[in-house]
């Protein structure tokens, strides 16, 4: 199994959607979260007793209020991933078993790979690598976020140079896509000649 990595809007997804494309089953492990926390799950009755003011009408978790509230307290977001990241993990892991038994390759997208410690899970991890002013650029571009709000969500992950330092691969997500997908295909080449992630 591959562990796909970055920072926040450093291009994870985008390089997990060619990958995928092109043979990948790619479990995402924020898609994971948002199902580990749906109304009646283990995980939502956690989140329902520690911060229910994020309950909505109609049982589900207003996860923009949820996200501003674990962003301006490291340990409000310590006891968020408490209860979502032991379900996440179940979940992928399961999942991953599923596809290696159907001789699949297996790419893990996991924002915060380092930060959980589930490296050492990964046969291979791989991080999309971006300058930290792109970052800043791209993650304001495509949301309604406050700068300071931004830079305050991209300071809560480890700095994209200290997760390079700690990569198999790297994949450069400054320029063009075409660049990036130049890279990913082939990394997606070689994986192909090596065969090491496609037996069960």
């Amino acid at each position: 199994m591959i562990g796909l990595t970055g920072g926040i809007a450093s291009g994870k997804s985008a390089v997990a959607r060619r990958l995928a494309f092109l043979g990948a089953v790619v479990l995402d492990a924020d898609r994971l979260a948002r199902e580990a926390v749906e109304p009646g799950a283990p995980a939502w009755a956690q989140v329902k007793e520690a911060f229910p003011q994020v309950i909505q009408e109609d049982q589900t978790i207003d996860r923009r209020l949820l996200g501003e509230i674990v962003f301006s307290d490291a340990q409000k977001r310590k006891l968020l991933e408490s209860f979502i990241h032991p379900e996440v993990l179940r979940m992928l892991l399961a999942r991953a078993a599923q596809a290696k038994a159907q001789g699949r390759l297996v790419v893990a997208e996991v924002p915060l790979l380092f930060e959980v410690g589930w490296e050492g899970l990964m046969d291979e991890v791989w991080v999309v690598y971006v300058r930290p002013e792109v970052q800043l650029e791209r993650l304001l571009a495509r949301s309604s976020l406050s700068r300071e709000q931004a830079e305050r969500m991209i300071e809560s992950q480890l700095p994209l140079d200290v997760k390079v330092s700690r990569a198999d691969r790297v994949i450069d997500n400054n320029g063009p896509l075409e660049k990036t997908w130049e890279q990913v295909d082939a990394l997606w080449e070689e994986l192909q000649r090596e065969d090491r992630f496609n037996r069960p």
